[in-house]
């Protein structure tokens, strides 16, 4: 099974806004904060399209969202 992964940054409330609804759906997924690691960061990056944009989830090789709007 693929690993979902969610690229945040700290203090972000869109990020935090994933955690939650994510969390409250039941998904399971791994933070990578992409300002700790050189790697998460270039990762970041290619996913979402060179923009830093924050959530950025991915599942496998899938990007699933780039960005938060929220479920509403």
């Amino acid at each position: 099974m693929d690993t979902r992964v969610m690229y945040v940054k700290p203090g972000c409330p869109y990020c935090e806004e994933a955690r939650q609804a994510l969390r409250a759906e039941g998904v399971e997924f791994k933070e990578r904060d992409a300002t700790t690691r050189q790697d998460w960061r270039a990762e970041l990056m290619r996913h979402s399209a060179n923009t830093g944009m924050v959530p950025t989830i991915v599942l496998g090789d899938e990007v699933v969202t780039v960005g938060w709007k929220g479920r509403g």
